[in-house]
């Protein structure tokens, strides 16, 4: 059974419509953990890590980000999808710059409200995170 369906989506950062790409839908059949290894099948990775130093990204198994790269005609695609118990929400982005914004968003929302750990002294907002806590951790970059 897939968990994903394909649809046409506006992106995130150039609101521009693309065509046939998978989005994630709720998944309230079993754990967030058979979530991650379902979604896997699907060409998603569930992100663990984020920032330099690798703080949590999420609550597992009841918070998960994950993350996809593709690409259409027009270039390359990335997309995140968050779970929350269940619920999940898909969002798509044609730039990797706007697709760290949103990752680093969500974990600094995880961190500001003490579901994962993070980084000390963190800034009121994403926006103004620095760049060791808006960027991918090294150790899961291929």
């Amino acid at each position: 059974m897939s968990i994903t369906t394909l649809s046409a989506v506006a992106t995130q950062d150039t609101k521009e419509v693309i065509t046939g790409v998978p989005v994630l839908t709720d998944y309230h059949l079993n754990t967030g953990y058979d979530w991650m290894e379902e979604i896997e099948d699907e060409g998603w990775a569930v992100i663990p890590n984020w920032g330099v130093d690798g703080w949590d990204l999420g609550q597992w198994p009841y918070v998960m980000v994950a993350g996809m790269r593709t690409a259409d005609e027009q270039g390359q695609l990335f997309a995140m999808a968050t779970y929350c118990e269940g619920d999940v929400k898909t969002t798509w982005y044609r730039t990797q710059a706007a697709h760290w914004a949103a990752i680093s968003e969500q974990a600094h929302f995880s961190w500001s409200m003490g579901q994962a750990t993070g980084p000390k002294n963190l800034p009121a907002t994403a926006a103004e995170m620095s760049a060791r806590c808006s960027q991918p951790y090294p150790g899961w970059l291929s």
